[in-house]
């Protein structure tokens, strides 16, 4: 496209390496989705007819905007070595959403429909919320503190995501211990596998390849993959409203959930748009989290349940030389690969058990990221934000049919397990301050959690005023004591 003076070209060869890079992380979660929505009891024509198409959607109208985006810069500075931003779901984001959201929805609900339909109606909510953090964003970064909200998303990681995963990586123990070894070798050893393929497409084709050899997959699941392909068009539908009424009327405590991810979502965005800029393209960083809001509100109104967000791998393209080639390809391909199928039919080949082990090292490269993106002093504060989400996972899964096995262990599971992610982030942010001798903001967090457990947004089953006592009682002594320290003249130590 020529424009004073210069030639921003739609596709170059470089767009092609920069293309296959974004769309093996792409194709991994969405077949991820499929296979774990499918596993959780969710049928295939939600997952293939709604969920799958609503992501497309969204991947597609953000990396359209992002190729024009990048055109624009490109006229701007007079430049045509641009290179788009890569955007698509976050692979954290979606793993909080598919063991937050969708699954306690269909837990409480029983019934997989109206869950789709919450966790819609979530993922709409998700969107609006990072359209208003893209106001207030830098104010949000500057003030949570970064060893909280890690920490917090690695409990989600540990229990949900490497530990649940490591349990489905041995209902078959042969093929998934073999891919959990070629894992450890090529992701965590970071060893080359053989025709230098990706490990992880290595991993799956040995581990599908071995599940039908030794007939553990069951040969009729490749006979009755293909039966998935067909036409699922990409169209609107009402199921995020009918969902928000629900949500809003007797589901309100999955919102506790979703604030906070949605917060690290837009962190998200914003460190790697400030990366991009350090690589030589500065996009304007409050547009970007306003766009990837819009996204994902846009994809939920199809039926999408994940949230999207700008891609870390955009370094990745620009030091490969990609333009907007890339950009443009990867949306128009996932766009025709949903409505036809193909998605659907790799996700029904695939048996959970291959997949499973990449998903744990998927979570434990949350958890180590949480650590090693902070300063050892503050490794304290990421372990203790990871502690509330080992009692949600325990009121998640055995509290409905068997609470009395639950309260035997401690009547605090539950209480803890509701709104684990608030908790999470708030006693790890009073750590990191009281760790920085910044007891007066301790004490400003404890009594926002104060706050919070009087709404019953935290530590209760339901909104009500003065919803959990013990809790607000609790956390206001927690603040008169940090506030006591804040006023010592000199540290005790």
């Amino acid at each position: 496209m020529a424009a004073h003076g210069i030639r921003y070209p739609w596709y170059k060869k470089e767009d092609t390496d920069a293309f296959f890079a974004l769309f093996q992380n792409n194709i991994a979660n969405f077949v991820i989705i499929a296979i774990t929505m499918l596993s959780l009891g969710f049928p295939a024509e939600i997952v293939y007819g709604q969920v799958l198409p609503g992501a497309a959607v969204a991947v597609m109208v953000g990396n359209f905007y992002y190729a024009w985006s990048a055109a624009r810069l490109a006229r701007r500075e007079q430049r045509t070595d641009v290179t788009a931003l890569s955007y698509g779901i976050s692979t954290p984001v979606m793993f909080v959403f598919l063991f937050g959201v969708l699954l306690p929805a269909k837990q409480l609900t029983g019934d997989a429909e109206l869950a789709w339909k919450v966790a819609v109606a979530a993922c709409f909510i998700s969107g609006a919320i990072e359209v208003l953090v893209s106001l207030v964003g830098r104010f949000v970064q500057h003030h949570l503190p970064r060893a909280a909200m890690l920490g917090a998303v690695a409990g989600v990681a540990l229990t949900f995501i490497a530990g649940e995963m490591l349990f489905k990586t041995l209902e078959m123990p042969v093929i998934g211990l073999v891919v959990l070894a070629i894992t450890i070798v090529g992701l965590v050893a970071r060893v080359a596998m053989p025709f230098r393929l990706p490990t992880s497409l290595f991993a799956i084709v040995i581990g599908t390849a071995l599940a039908y050899l030794i007939d553990d997959a069951g040969g009729e699941r490749f006979s009755d993959a293909f039966t998935h392909l067909g036409f699922y068009p990409l169209l609107p539908n009402a199921a995020w409203w009918e969902g928000l009424v629900f949500l809003l009327t007797g589901m309100l405590a999955i919102l506790t959930v979703v604030l906070p991810i949605t917060l690290y979502n837009a962190i998200e965005t914003m460190n790697n748009v400030e990366a991009m800029e350090a690589a030589g393209d500065k996009y304007d960083v409050r547009e970007c989290q306003a766009v990837d809001g819009a996204g994902t509100m846009i994809g939920a109104l199809f039926g999408g349940v994940f949230p999207t967000t700008v891609y870390i791998a955009t370094v990745g393209a620009k030091w490969m030389g990609a333009g907007r080639g890339y950009s443009l390809l990867n949306g128009a391909v996932y766009g025709l690969a949903t409505m036809l199928g193909l998605i659907a039919a790799l996700a029904a080949i695939i048996p959970v058990s291959v997949v499973a082990p990449i998903l744990v090292f998927v979570g434990i490269s949350m958890i180590a990221t949480a650590f090693q993106a902070n300063d050892t002093r503050y490794y304290p504060a990421v372990a203790l934000a990871m502690l509330p989400y080992f009692a949600n996972y325990v009121m998640t899964r055995f509290n409905r049919g068997a609470e009395e096995v639950v309260s035997g262990i401690s009547p605090a599971i539950v209480g803890v397990g509701q709104g684990a992610m608030f908790m999470a982030i708030l006693l790890g942010a009073m750590t990191v301050s009281a760790i920085d001798h910044q007891f007066r903001k301790a004490a400003v967090f404890a009594l926002i959690a104060a706050g919070l457990s009087f709404v019953g947004l935290m530590h209760a089953p339901a909104l009500a005023l003065n919803a959990a006592p013990q809790f607000v009682m609790g956390y206001l002594a927690m603040a008169l004591l940090f506030a006591y320290f804040s006023l010592q003249k000199t540290p005790l130590r």
